[in-house]
């Protein structure tokens, strides 16, 4: 874990008095379920995609009307979060994507965080020492590592191809999963 928090501290000098390494990492990697995706946590972040992704394919196949996205909302998010939803606002209304017709990709987010975990741990795989490097502040080997394995390709692979060509492997969410384990066994 690099340590930005003396770079933190200059600016926050008042609030992050006497403020320990670890009580800063544990404080900026909070987990916690809330009411709002884009401030959600990485772990709950992709209840909240799995959410709208339900939502939409209920809608598309009908069996979900317009006039029921709000209780239906209402009812997910207080059993898959434990969150229970004040007003459309910050609940059903909260996201612009379907104001402007954007349908459909909301999983797009999740499966983002599912590549990322599995080619980094491609990437240490290759470079025993890339996380040293990166805790120290140095990503130009993983930089490195990402330019001659994904970069170089631009559009020429689907998702699934890159992933296989850089990893030797297809989508695994158990990347992400030990990665999340992995961190916040650690935390809490």
């Amino acid at each position: 874990m690099a340590n930005h928090l003396p770079q933190t501290s200059d600016s926050l000098s008042t609030q992050l008095k006497d403020i320990t390494l670890q009580q800063f990492y544990k404080g900026i990697n909070k987990a916690g379920a809330s009411l709002i995706r884009t401030e959600a946590d990485e772990i709950s972040y992709h209840f909240h995609v799995m959410i709208r992704y339900e939502l939409e394919k209920q809608l598309i196949d009908g069996s979900l009307s317009v006039s029921d996205i709000p209780s239906w909302w209402n009812e997910k998010y207080a059993a898959w979060l434990g969150v229970e939803v004040p007003d459309d606002k910050r609940g059903c209304l909260q996201d612009v994507h379907w104001s402007h017709g954007s349908f459909g990709y909301f999983p797009t987010y999740s499966l983002g965080s599912f590549y990322a975990a599995q080619l980094f741990a491609a990437a240490e795989d290759q470079d025993n020492t890339l996380r040293q490097s990166i805790g120290a502040g140095n990503t130009a080997p993983l930089l490195g590592w990402l330019r001659g394995h994904i970069h170089r390709h631009g559009r020429r692979y689907t998702s699934e191809e890159l992933c296989q060509l850089a990893t030797g492997k297809n989508l695994d969410i158990q990347f992400f999963l030990t990665y999340l384990l992995d961190k916040y066994n650690n935390i809490y």
